[in-house]
């Protein structure tokens, strides 16, 4: 008894009988033309993909806002050298001192001549307002420029710098921020780099902005 096999459309059919045709046969040369014209398109697409810069970043941009010495502070502050930016406020219990004391830490390595700058915006200016903040600044680094202003430009800024804050449910008082605790490296046109480390060793941490100086 013969032996049957599957053809390719599901049926089943004796061995050696001869399968149906599947159709014109396709010229070689017409095949290879399809073929070289898809690697063009190819290479075009690659070409024209790799050769596309990345959007700019949507961190950063425009505020103004005033120092704890009383003066107006624009975006202009971060033109001419990179800078280290956080946010924070006076009374936090814990994280907002540790950076900034990393921070310290970080331009102390650098040296008192290194072209950097940092600044601390606070994220509750209803209670730091210029003269808390300078009292407050007093046991860091003198580099570190605080910042505060009236709600609405703190709102401005911290949606235009993609940073969470809010006011946690508490005394009308005594109560604290919930904060994003990221410390922003800018460039010294004001554009964001990067999220920057300060929780490392400082002589690390400078080392690595040295390349930005």
């Amino acid at each position: 008894m013969a032996k049957t096999s599957v053809r390719s459309n599901g049926k089943t059919g004796k061995r050696g009988d001869k399968a149906p045709g599947n159709g014109p046969a396709v010229s070689r040369p017409l095949l290879i033309g399809a073929g070289a014209a898809f690697a063009l398109a190819f290479g075009a697409f690659v070409l024209v993909t790799n050769n596309t810069a990345p959007p700019p970043s949507s961190i950063g941009g425009a505020f103004q806002l005033t120092s704890h010495a009383g003066q107006q502070v624009t975006e202009s502050v971060l033109l001419g050298k990179p800078h280290l930016v956080f946010f924070g406020y006076t009374n936090c219990p814990d994280v907002c001192h540790t950076t900034l004391f990393e921070m310290s830490e970080i331009l102390r390595a650098l040296g008192p001549n290194a072209n950097i700058g940092a600044i601390f915006v606070t994220t509750d200016p209803e209670r730091d307002t210029p003269q808390v903040l300078k009292d407050y600044l007093a046991n860091f680094d003198s580099r570190i420029i605080g910042l505060t202003g009236d709600r609405a430009q703190i709102d401005a800024m911290l949606r235009g710098y993609r940073i969470y804050a809010k006011r946690a449910p508490g005394k009308e008082e005594d109560y604290s921020v919930d904060h994003s605790s990221a410390v922003y490296l800018m460039d010294k046109n004001g554009h964001f780099i990067t999220a920057f480390n300060v929780g490392r060793k400082p002589e690390e941490a400078a080392k690595d902005l040295q390349r930005y100086l």
